[in-house]
């Protein structure tokens, strides 16, 4: 399933925010100019200025606490890091929601058959695609409420709630499913659900993980839906032989729910919303346990100044998208996942199988099961790079990496030079599709959108981008075997990674590198009215 520089046309110095303090260290800290992130314009450099205009932004760093003065910029290295594993118990819990979601896309695909000879439709290929399908518009109309209650509730108790689909989804209407409606109704719930976790994963990693390490936490995100995936697909193995096997593997399916309502009675929630709505207390002891106490004033800090610049109220407007910058992050957020969409990633998915069997790898599951792996390798080389190379440069490497994979895939089918040395460059061709795809276009385009929005509208934008997504996952897996039987493989490949290169181009002019930035150090940076009620 599931961005790098700026330019300044009038750079100015660095401006140094941090006066005195028990440490005397030296504190630097850069903003661009709002207009250095309009779409089109090619940012350049590394460093992020701040202009000198900025009278609140350079208050809000300057102002002293009670005993000390202080700065929010990044740290040149003196500083207490209490590293990432603080953090990590709370984003693996989070991520049990991902691992659902790689198991529910791959428990359908191998007994299929057999649910439907079991239930009365075998032979019904409308039926059984809508029972596979049925789950994305759950997904969907889940992606539309998650937005409102995540502002509402907060992530910890949207997550408690959201599960009960779920578990009621896999084990009540689906495993004890006895007609198409309760399997169908089954699927839909199981799809809610996952349509809210999918916005909700990647809001609550973001906001909880420490600046320094936020890509590598959330590229759990990737990783545990890829062990979701291989999960089903092993457990997927007895069905071939047993033809109620499915009903077993919809039972397992309960289990993680169940781990992950309990797991988020000891998780924190996010410091960001805590504060939102008042429990500034409650925030501090978060970002003290999870950050480190030097970080705490300074956070909650910068917390406050971006919730005074957005207003009290908790929830936002789905109107407030038409209005810059929203409108801006939101146009980036849906176009990445159109473009991921369209570059083809379900459809090449679905054809390896066929791929593999040219090889005489005539098992399905086997074959699946090896492109699963390919997953899971590239989403582990993508949380090692994600926060050394930055995220555009993954993007746009990822897509590079995808294109070449398709041309080299067209080239084997329609130039077969020789048979089994044609067949062989498909393989490789399909493997190195799925494992650039893994490393970038995978994981950091789930990323890269929350760290770009801002704290008022980032579940509305999250739930934007996954509308999009679900709608164009639909267009795909509906219209790919249509578009195979009438032009080709080849033809349908070769504008896979044409959409690769047009994806790679896009990331290049329209993303911004948030790498070791605070979302609110970005959100001041794209936000051109921020302070302007101060004023």
């Amino acid at each position: 399933m599931w961005v790098a520089t700026v330019l300044l046309h009038t750079p100015v110095g660095p401006v140094r925010t941090g006066l005195t303090s028990h440490s005397n260290r030296k504190k630097l800290f850069y903003l661009p100019k709002p207009d250095a992130f309009l779409p089109g314009s090619r940012p350049r450099s590394s460093s992020f200025r701040v202009s000198a205009a900025k009278k609140q932004l350079s208050e809000l760093r300057t102002r002293k606490p009670e005993t000390e003065n202080f700065s929010i910029e990044k740290d040149d290295g003196e500083g207490s890091d209490v590293g990432w594993l603080p953090a990590f118990p709370h984003v693996l819990v989070a991520s049990m929601s991902n691992f659902l979601f790689g198991y529910h896309i791959g428990v359908m695909n191998g007994p299929i058959v057999s649910v439907a000879r079991e239930l009365g439709f075998e032979g019904n290929s409308i039926l059984e695609g809508l029972v596979v399908s049925i789950f994305i518009v759950g997904a969907f109309l889940g992606s539309v409420c998650s937005g409102s209650v995540v502002d509402k509730l907060g992530c910890r108790r949207t997550f408690q709630i959201d599960t009960i689909p779920l578990i009621l989804g896999a084990l009540i209407s689906s495993a004890q499913a006895h007609s198409l409606d309760e399997i169908l109704w089954g699927r839909f719930l199981v799809g809610l659900g996952i349509g809210v976790n999918t916005v909700l994963v990647p809001i609550y990693i973001s906001e909880i993980a420490p600046t320094k390490y936020r890509g590598s936490l959330g590229s759990l995100c990737q990783i545990g839906t890829c062990l979701g995936i291989i999960a089903s697909l092993f457990l997927g193995f007895p069905s071939e032989s047993d033809p109620h096997w499915w009903r077993t593997m919809l039972y397992i399916a309960s289990i993680p729910g169940f781990f992950l309502i309990l797991g988020m009675r000891f998780a924190v929630d996010s410091p960001r919303w805590l504060c939102k709505v008042g429990r500034t207390d409650d925030a501090k002891e978060i970002v003290r346990n999870l950050w480190g106490a030097s970080e705490v004033e300074r956070a909650i800090d910068e917390f406050q100044a971006v919730i005074k610049n957005d207003g009290s109220d908790v929830d936002s407007s789905w109107l407030e998208l038409l209005e810059e910058p929203h409108s801006r992050v939101a146009f980036i957020g849906g176009s990445l996942f159109v473009l991921q969409q369209f570059a083809g990633i379900n459809g090449v998915l679905y054809f390896s199988s066929l791929t593999f069997q040219d090889v005489g790898i005539t098992s399905s599951a086997l074959a699946s099961l090896l492109v699963g792996v390919t997953n899971f390798a590239g989403a582990i080389f993508a949380s090692y790079l994600i926060d050394k190379e930055g995220r555009q440069k993954l993007l746009i490497g990822s897509y590079s990496g995808m294109a070449v994979a398709m041309f080299l895939a067209v080239g084997a089918i329609s130039f077969p030079l020789d048979e089994e040395l044609s067949h062989n460059l498909s393989i490789l061709g399909t493997l190195l599709y799925i494992f650039t795809f893994a490393i970038g276009a995978g994981p950091v385009t789930g990323l890269i959108i929350p760290e770009l929005s801002s704290n008022r509208t980032r579940g509305k934008i999250m739930g934007f981008s996954f509308m999009t997504h679900w709608v164009c996952n639909f267009v795909v897996g509906l219209f790919f075997l249509d578009l195979v039987e009438k032009f080709g493989v080849a033809p349908v490949y070769a504008t896979f990674g044409g959409v690769s290169l047009l994806a790679a181009i896009f990331a290049y002019y329209f993303t911004v590198e948030t790498k070791g930035r605070s979302l609110e150090e970005i959100e001041m940076s794209l936000n051109p009215n921020f302070g302007a009620g101060d004023k």
